[in-house]
């Protein structure tokens, strides 16, 4: 089956297997920020955008994205470099294995929410598990960070 979508702002065109999975599909066509933590769903390492909407791309059939716009890290790299920059700052990095799907859905939050609460930032970014920490410095940064750039830009 052959597959015709914009990824990161370009065409790509590429012939996939039926069944198979959109993460599959990108790491294939180089996006290696796209990790794989569960393949069911749960734990938010592989969130991309696709219409602009963050998902689940382990969970997201490749041909249902045929037409669709995706994007990966690799498509947001200079404001997810910002936002990197306040995580350091702040000392909210860990290891980094879920950080591309974290920081995905955090910039999905930043274009849907105007100066959330912390209990929307918890809610929204639920779906993100990350084993290296318990969350209160992302949560701190967060508000620190979507208070700055949202007055700013």
């Amino acid at each position: 089956m052959e597959l015709h979508l914009t990824l990161n702002g370009k065409p790509v065109s590429k012939t996939i297997a039926p069944d198979a999975s959109l993460l599959n599909f990108l790491r294939e066509c180089g996006c290696h920020s796209v990790r794989s933590g569960c393949d069911t769903g749960n734990c938010g390492i592989c969130t991309v955008w696709v219409d602009g909407q963050p998902l689940l791309s382990c969970a997201y059939p490749a041909a249902r994205a045929e037409g669709k716009n995706i994007t990966t890290l690799e498509g947001v790299k200079a404001e997810a470099d910002e936002l990197i920059r306040y995580m350091a700052e702040e000392g909210a990095d860990q290891c980094g294995y879920c950080s591309p799907g974290f920081i995905m859905a955090v910039l999905g939050m930043k274009r849907e929410l105007q100066n959330p609460t912390e209990e929307e930032v918890k809610h929204y970014l639920a779906g993100n598990l990350c084993r290296c920490t318990g969350y209160a410095s992302q949560t701190r940064i967060l508000q620190k960070y979507l208070a700055e750039v949202q007055n700013n830009g």
